[in-house]
């Protein structure tokens, strides 16, 4: 896996060692890229944006937003066996500072209403497995931490299917080998 533009471009990045954690595919990543840049579904502006990584295993989409000039990234993670691989590819971009390392369960009812930041984008991967992450998009809502404008990016196994609650809809979703990325915006 290597960051796949901006001001880190090429850089590696390293992979977990066990198999539990699943890393984003690199042409997965830049297809999302792509279509944050390219779409005229909605707009956001990396360079003035705030990225909340849930799930965020190795660090692969946050170090991309970082890389490519957002404002700022946190990585919400709890695994103990990808956190020293998270806080080392963190540590590889020397010099970075704009980004935090929130080191616990995501449904811990007390991490999102302790966020301090409004997001542009928020990305989503829970494991394949996990059937309840409309919870946190529950929480998303009621502690409204995404922007009016802001978007969330779930990562899921292309064949899942999910029922996201009516706060949401889906704008965009494509397939991409044996995983699907859905973009949601609030359905204001």
């Amino acid at each position: 896996m290597r960051i796949i533009a901006g001001k880190f471009k090429g850089k590696k990045i390293l992979s977990p060692k066990d198999k539990t954690t699943r890393p984003l595919k690199d042409l997965t990543k830049e297809s999302i890229f792509n279509v944050i840049n390219h779409t005229k579904k909605f707009e956001i502006k990396l360079d003035n944006a705030y990225v909340l990584d849930l799930f965020s295993g190795v660090g692969s989409f946050g170090i991309e937003c970082l890389s490519r000039g957002v404002k700022k990234v946190i990585f919400i993670e709890n695994y103990f066996r990808v956190l020293p691989v998270l806080r080392e590819n963190l540590l590889s971009l020397k010099l970075i500072d704009n980004h935090e390392i929130i080191n616990t369960d995501i449904y811990d009812n007390k991490c999102v209403p302790n966020l301090k930041y409004k997001f542009d984008i928020i990305f989503l991967d829970p494991p394949y497995k996990d059937k309840n992450f409309n919870k946190i998009l529950l929480m998303i809502k009621d502690f409204k931490i995404l922007k009016p404008s802001g978007i969330i990016i779930l990562h899921r196994h292309k064949n899942q299917k999910d029922i996201f609650p009516n706060s949401f809809k889906i704008i965009e979703e494509k397939k991409y080998g044996i995983s699907k990325i859905i973009f949601l915006s609030n359905s204001n």
